[in-house]
């Protein structure tokens, strides 16, 4: 019983690349539930071909703007670093719009300086009308927000520097 229910789930699986491949998908995720304790996620996904958008002006804006000088010094040559090399780095694990709160007019899930706890809710990354909760990989301070609300993500693009 349980080789025909391989069988049977890898045969889904071989029909979501292809529903994939076929619709020009980046990704799809699934999940199938079987019984109470027993159940498939699948999530199927490939590297699309496009280069990592420029994200450097955006966050060397923000810390000329702190009011204290010294950290703005400080951060100055990290900025020009690649954001997705940090090893603090978040990056979105789709193509999407970011959305910063839980719905419009609610204050943001985070905030730079602001401390978040594992599998806190950073942002939102909407992607075919469905709203994807981006958690915290581990606990720690945002140290830099690199996208905006509403702003374009690709698969990779470097969202938060959790440190």
């Amino acid at each position: 019983m349980t080789d025909t229910k391989h069988e049977a789930d890898v045969a889904f699986i071989k029909a979501l690349a292809e529903l994939l491949r076929e619709n020009d998908l980046t990704e799809l995720q699934v999940k199938r539930d079987y019984g109470e304790d027993d159940s498939l996620n699948v999530r199927v996904s490939r590297m699309s071909p496009v280069a990592a958008p420029v994200q450097v002006a955006v966050p060397a804006a923000a810390p000329a703007a702190a009011p204290a000088a010294a950290p703005a010094a400080a951060e100055a040559p990290t900025a020009s670093d690649d954001p997705a090399s940090h090893p603090g780095a978040v990056t979105s694990p789709m193509v999407g719009t970011v959305y910063m709160q839980p719905e419009p007019g609610a204050p943001s899930f985070i905030s730079v300086g602001a401390s978040v706890s594992e599998g806190d809710t950073l942002l939102i990354v909407e992607a075919m009308k469905t709203m994807n909760h981006i958690h915290a990989p581990k606990s720690g301070t945002i140290k830099r927000i690199l996208v905006g609300d509403g702003d374009a993500v690709e698969f990779g693009t470097p969202l938060v520097i959790v440190e």
